[in-house]
C-alpha cells in the first residue's frame, strides 16, 4: 500500500466520519460512505495523489455518497413509518433534538454548517467544494443556524409544556 494513501486515510477518515455522522445522523452509515470514498481513491491514487489536496477529492466523494444514502434513509424512513414499525432504542434527548434540526432544514444549509463547523472549513473553501459563490456560503451558513436555533427553541418550547 501506499505510505501517502495510508498516511491519508490515517489523518482522515475518523474527522470526515464525524462530519457525515452529524449530516446523516447514523455513525455506520458515515463511516461507510467515508470507507467507500477511500476505496474509490485508493483505485485512482495514481492520479489523486497528485492533487495538491487528495482528501479534497475524497470529502467530495464521500458527501456526494452520504446525500444518496441521506436520500436513502428518508424514504426507508417514510416506508417504515407507514408501515408502523416501532423504533430501536436510540440516543439521548439531546442528540435526538439536535439531529432532529438538522434533518429538518434544508441540505444545502446543512452540509455548509457541518463544514464550517464541524470540519473547520473557511468559507472560501466551502464555496469551492460545493462550486458556489462565498456570498451563498454566507447566506446558506446563516440560514442555517437561524433555521437550527429555530427549530431548538421550538422542541425546548415542546419540551416544557
Amino acid at each position: 500500500m501506499d505510505h501517502g494513501f495510508a498516511e491519508l486515510y490515517r489523518a482522515n477518515f475518523r474527522e470526515l466520519s464525524a462530519q457525515l455522522y452529524v449530516y446523516l445522523g447514523d455513525l455506520p452509515e458515515a463511516q461507510d460512505a467515508v470507507q467507500e470514498a477511500f476505496c474509490r481513491a485508493w483505485v485512482r491514487w495514481g492520479r489523486i495523489s497528485r492533487y495538491d489536496d487528495p482528501v479534497t477529492w475524497v470529502r467530495r466523494v464521500a458527501w456526494n455518497l452520504a446525500t444518496s444514502r441521506f436520500r436513502r434513509l428518508v424514504t426507508a424512513r417514510r416506508y417504515a413509518h407507514l408501515h408502523r414499525e416501532e423504533p430501536h432504542a436510540g440516543p439521548g434527548p439531546e442528540r435526538v433534538a439536535l439531529m432532529t434540526a438538522m434533518a429538518g432544514i434544508p441540505a444545502n444549509h446543512r452540509k455548509a454548517l457541518v463544514l464550517h463547523y464541524l470540519a473547520g472549513l473557511p468559507v472560501a473553501e466551502i464555496a469551492e467544494a460545493c462550486r458556489v459563490r462565498e456570498g451563498t456560503v454566507k447566506t446558506w451558513l446563516y440560514r442555517g443556524r437561524a433555521a437550527l436555533a429555530e427549530r431548538l427553541r421550538g422542541d425546548e418550547k415542546g419540551v416544557s409544556a
